[in-house]
C-alpha cells in the first residue's frame, strides 16, 4: 500500500503492507498550487506494486473537514483515475503531531505523516 498526506505545497508519502501492519516514510513530493508532481507519483506506484492507495481524510478534532477537504476528495478520485487502483481514506486527526514528535529537528514531516496515517490505518482496518 501506499499512503498519501495530501498537502497543497507537499504530499508525504508511505508504504506498508497488511501482512505485517508496518509502514515506512518514504519521501516528500512537491506540489504546485495543489497539482502535485503526476510523474513521480506514477513511479512510486509502478516500484511498489500496491495493491490500493491510503489518503489520508483531513478532519478537525470535531470530526468536521479541514479546508483541505475538498482538494485532497479531488487528490483521491485522481488517484483512482490514473492508476485504477482502491483509493482508500484514513483519518488524519493528529498525524502531523505524532510525525513531529518522532522528527523533532525542523525539518519537513509530510512523509513521517503518511507513516502515520498508514499505521493507524492497518491498524484499525488493516485488509482491503
Amino acid at each position: 500500500m501506499l499512503c498519501f498526506d495530501f498537502g497543497a505545497k507537499r504530499i508525504g508519502v508511505a508504504v506498508g503492507q497488511t501482512l505485517t501492519g508496518t509502514a515506512t516514510a518514504l519521501e516528500i513530493i512537491p506540489a504546485r498550487n495543489g497539482r502535485p508532481d503526476w510523474n513521480r507519483i506514477g513511479a512510486l506506484v509502478g516500484q511498489w506494486q500496491p495493491q490500493a492507495l491510503v489518503v489520508g481524510d483531513p478532519l478537525n478534532m470535531d470530526g468536521s473537514r479541514q479546508c483541505l477537504g475538498d482538494a485532497a476528495d479531488a487528490f483521491a478520485r485522481r488517484l483512482h483515475g490514473r492508476y485504477r487502483l482502491p483509493v482508500l481514506r484514513a483519518d488524519e486527526r493528529l498525524s502531523s503531531v505524532e510525525a513531529a514528535t518522532r522528527q523533532p529537528r525542523q525539518a519537513p514531516i509530510d512523509h513521517i505523516a503518511a507513516q502515520v496515517i498508514l499505521e493507524g490505518w492497518l491498524r484499525d482496518v488493516g485488509k482491503i
